[in-house]
This record gives C-alpha cells, structure tokens and sequence, in this order.
C-alpha cells in the first residue's frame, strides 16, 4: 500500500469517527466499513442478502421511497440498480452520515435525504414504484395509522419488516363472529399484536411486537397482497386493486382527520 493510499484510508477513518456512532456497516468503495465490529455482524448486508434476489436487477425509471433510512444502505443498493431513492429519517445524524456516504459511492444525482417523520407523508401526493418501510413499524406509538398511510404510495412494490412475536400459525376463521364469540382471538394464529409498555432490549421506542398473522393481516386490510414471506421477518406485498383499504373507500374521512389532511390541521 502506498503512502498516498494509506493517508487516504486514514483521512476516511477520521470523517466516519467524526460522524459519531454507525448503525449501519456500510462497505464503501475502498474496502473500508463504517461499523465493522458491529453487535449484530455485517449488519444490515445479511438481511439484503435474503432481500437482493426478489427486487429487479435493474431498477432503471423506478422511484423508490426508503422509510426509515438510517445512513442510507438500502437507498444506495437501490440506487447501484439504477433507481431514483428518496431517503427519509427523523434522526438528523444519520442523514448526515447518509449525505457523506452519498458522496463517497458517488451517488448524489440518485438519491435524497429528508429528515421527516413517516406521518408526513400524508401531506405528500407522491407515489413510489417500490417502497421500503423496514425496521421502523414497531418503533411507532401509531403504527396502522403510519401502514395505511405508506401503503397508499406503494405504485408496484413494498417490503415490510417488522419485530414479531414467535410463531407462524395462521387461524383463518376471523369472519363473522358475533360479539360473544371471543375465545378465538386467544388461538396461537389468531391476528394479534403485543403491546411493550416498558424498554424492550433496551429501546424505550420498541413499542409492538406482531405475529405473523398480524402482519399478514395488516398489509391486507392496508389493501396490499402479500406475495412472499422471507427470512429475517420480511415481507414482499404489491397493491391489491381487488381488495383497497378501507382509507381509500369507505373510510376516508379517519384517515384525513386523523393526519390533519382534511383542512382542519396546522401542519407546518
């Protein structure tokens, strides 16, 4: 290694400390990583490895909406495909570890970064080819409100993760009961969803935990199909025109009084 080189490599070691802690371990053109003594392993390229396969190779004319961003990993595999990312994040410092590695990957005519929160996007008219919204549902105190709304901008593609509860059983008999026919809803498969009132590994914000039934459920009642379930609590789903939300039909008007989109909010 030559002398430029490794002043080089050091010079970059030195802006990624600078940036603060890395949630994500990017691998940036060079070789170096941003977080390669993370806890969970080369986090989060083990999760894309189960993910790559089931998204095109070639993304070109796509738009995609990547919710939750963090410092940008799946916005910029996203954008190595040919797509144009949007990013989004509340956390400020991640957005700028996002904009620096924008630059170090040479993607800055790709992508975009937004400090905003997941509920702003029912101010947005938007629509996104393919939309990630991972890592994110659970952290939510209002977590249907935020699927109906990213569920509405989803023009081909969405992937969903999500914290779960153990188990995959599915009870598929939830229609029709009357109000005293409630012993189902205590069967394993039955949809349902763990409310966390205290920190759960340590996270004050790690609020629910859905079964497998329960996600499926949700992004049907979001009027998406669930077309596969993957490792690592993925979920792949795509609009399903033959079976909308209720947001979209006969009960727009909660959706728009609940964001404030109806005219009687002071969204800023």
């Amino acid at each position: 290694m030559s002398e430029s080189t490794n002043s080089a490599q050091t010079n970059l070691t030195r802006e990624i400390a600078a940036l603060g802690h890395w949630f994500h371990n990017l691998h940036l053109p060079d070789g170096t990583q941003t977080a390669p003594d993370h806890t969970l392993g080369d986090f989060p390229a083990y999760k894309w490895k189960y993910l790559a396969q089931h998204i095109p190779a070639d993304l070109r004319g796509w738009r995609a909406l990547d919710i939750g961003c963090n410092a940008g990993f799946y916005t910029f595999e996203l954008a190595k495909r040919g797509a144009t990312v949007t990013g989004i994040d509340s956390n400020q410092q991640y957005l700028e570890q996002a904009l620096w590695a924008a630059q170090q990957y040479k993607l800055e005519e790709r992508v975009t970064f937004r400090r905003m929160q997941v509920y702003d996007l029912a101010y947005s008219s938007e629509a996104y080819d393919l939309v990630l919204f991972m890592g994110v549902f659970y952290h939510l105190r209002y977590p249907t409100l935020a699927l109906d709304i990213v569920a509405q901008m989803v023009k081909r593609m969405m992937v969903f993760q999500t914290l779960t509860m153990p188990g995959k059983e599915v009870y598929t008999d939830t229609d029709g009961l009357d109000i005293e026919s409630r012993e189902p809803m205590l069967e394993a498969g039955w949809p349902k969803m763990a409310f966390i009132e205290h920190r759960f590994a340590g996270d004050p914000t790690n609020w629910w935990a859905p079964n497998h039934a329960c996600v499926e459920a949700m992004l049907r009642a979001s009027g998406l199909r669930v077309a596969k379930a993957l490792p690592h609590e993925l979920y792949l789903a795509e609009p399903d025109p033959e079976h909308p939300s209720s947001v979209a039909t006969w009960n727009r008007e909660e959706i728009l009084s609940a964001t404030g989109a109806n005219g009687h909010g002071n969204h800023q």
